[in-house]
């Protein structure tokens, strides 16, 4: 079982889970999976898809400097993949049936 292709993922951090949908190498063009995790699964795995408060190391002495901006968090797609490579591999029975797309 290996993902073949991310189709969309979004972190609800209202529900704290990582909403995806992909495929994998045996599903066809027409099939999709859709799963939710927990965040807390993904931080066993070592790998945090929040964006964490010490990421801001300057604080807000500097945007006086540098002047505001709204920087977005931006999550590495293949972080993901693997993530969800090594999930499914240690929990296969948690793999989404297919679904048509």
């Amino acid at each position: 079982m290996e993902i073949k292709e991310l189709e969309s993922f979004y972190i609800n951090e209202t529900s704290q889970t990582l909403d995806v949908t992909f495929r994998i190498l045996s599903d066809n063009d027409d099939e999709i999976r859709t799963d939710q995790i927990d965040l807390g699964e993904s931080k066993t795995f070592g790998y945090n898809f929040l964006k964490d408060e010490t990421d801001d190391l300057w604080g807000d002495e500097d945007d006086d400097f540098f002047g505001t901006y709204d920087e977005e968090f931006e999550m590495d797609e293949d972080e993901i993949i693997s993530f969800l490579n090594e999930y499914y591999l240690i929990y296969p029975n948690r793999l989404p049936n297919t679904q048509l797309y």
